[in-house]
């Protein structure tokens, strides 16, 4: 059997504004995750993981640290031709940077003609979740559709947040609706909707015209918004059911796990999904595993009967006389005596003073919490202090200098 040549092409040049202030310095795919990781590192790890190894990423927005942990980090033996490189906007076709994220790839073409793929994989670069891509891949080349869409199964009420796919009996998608105030159901399921992952795989000469006939047109040049509309009207666009995607090592309860943590509630949400005795998405699967570069610290340390419950600690992090509760740490963390930490998530290098409360909060990098100071326990005391707010939560920018009490 020929093995297929494939591109995979990672878009990663979004703002993130929904997660600001901590994309006020950083790309949203930059942005940490469960202590040690960054967002980007999810979908990577699914496309190595999958042997899928030709990867090109898309950049726009604020990304030299993300460029830079690409280059540091995701390094490929180049001896049978892989590859991760970061691209940043090139204006190849004129003094514009990206209109949308179709304009990201038509503006990019040089990278599909270099390559000369069969299959080009488009992912988005900011969820959380476990895949085998090679599963969708083999269904596209099965159904001979130009197009397929991942899509995940939710229930009919939660679905008009999503881009909705209505699809037949046969998986081939009839509509493609942004944000329905009726979602229609599944033929086999009608209480469930198909939401769009954002992850899309296509036949190469098919994708090409279709991108050059979006560029040709006014639209707003969006892979979801116009070019798989294209390929639905077409009637050349199929569905792949997350759920029947199998990867090692998962349990029960972390199958078909996927998570949107584009708002800072949900980014929450997602970090406390991962810190209970069984976890809704396990960080250590093996079989699976999500890499990243581990920075060369010592192990976590705990003295004067420091304590961590429920709660991811990285390495550096030295817990001296505090408490730690529900909450990831990622590396260089200190926790100062009779300390509590509750329910939140503690960028590298922060440090939580004698006394101090940080709770159902987000401490971006090297923010140092003096003695005695309370966050999270007094919303509009967090204003007056310049500390961002939202949905019961409290937010300290990096670098931010916290006053004393």
């Amino acid at each position: 059997m020929t093995v297929p040549n494939v591109l995979a092409i990672v878009l990663a040049g979004g703002e993130g504004k929904r997660l600001m202030p901590l994309t006020a310095d950083r790309a949203k795919p930059a942005v940490p995750f469960g202590g040690t990781y960054r967002l980007i590192d999810f979908v990577l790890s699914n496309l190595v993981n999958s042997d899928l190894r030709k990867i090109c990423v898309l950049t726009q927005y604020k990304s030299h640290s993300l460029d830079r942990h690409i280059s540091v980090t995701w390094r490929m033996s180049t001896l049978l031709g892989a590859y991760i490189t970061s691209v940043p906007a090139q204006q190849r076709t004129g003094k514009q940077w990206y209109q949308g994220s179709a304009d990201a790839i038509f503006q990019s073409m040089n990278l599909i003609n270099d390559e000369d793929p069969d299959y080009v994989v488009v992912f988005g670069a900011d969820n959380i979740y476990r895949m085998d891509v090679g599963q969708m891949l083999d269904q596209h080349i099965e159904s001979g559709f130009g197009c397929t869409v991942a899509g995940i199964r939710v229930p009919r009420a939660e679905a008009t947040a999503f881009g909705v796919i209505d699809a037949d009996e046969n998986a081939k998608i009839k509509t493609f609706l942004e944000k329905p105030a009726d979602p229609p159901g599944l033929p086999d399921s009608p209480e469930e909707s198909f939401a769009s992952m954002g992850n899309y795989i296509f036949t190469r000469k098919a994708f090409v015209e279709a991108l050059n006939d979006d560029a040709s047109r006014d639209t707003k040049h969006d892979m979801g918004g116009n070019i798989v509309p294209d390929f639905v009207n077409a009637g050349d666009a199929g569905v792949y059911d997350f759920t029947l995607n199998a990867v090692p090592g998962v349990t029960e309860r972390d199958k078909n796990y996927w998570r949107d943590v584009g708002t800072l509630q949900a980014y929450h949400n997602a970090h406390m999904d991962l810190i209970s005795v069984d976890p809704d998405f396990n960080l250590y699967n093996r079989k699976w595993p999500i890499f990243t570069d581990q920075a060369q610290l010592p192990g976590a340390k705990f003295t004067l009967r420091g304590n961590a419950e429920d709660s991811i600690v990285s390495a550096g992090c030295i817990i001296s006389g505090g408490d730690v509760d529900r909450s990831v740490l990622s590396p260089n963390v200190v926790v100062d005596k009779w300390a509590k930490v509750e329910e939140s998530i503690i960028f590298p290098g922060s440090r939580i003073g004698r006394n101090a409360v940080v709770r159902r909060a987000i401490l971006d990098k090297n923010v140092h919490i003096p003695d005695g100071v309370e966050v999270g326990v007094d919303p509009e005391h967090d204003r007056a202090r310049g500390f961002y707010v939202e949905d019961g939560l409290t937010v300290v920018p990096k670098n931010f200098p916290v006053p004393s009490p």
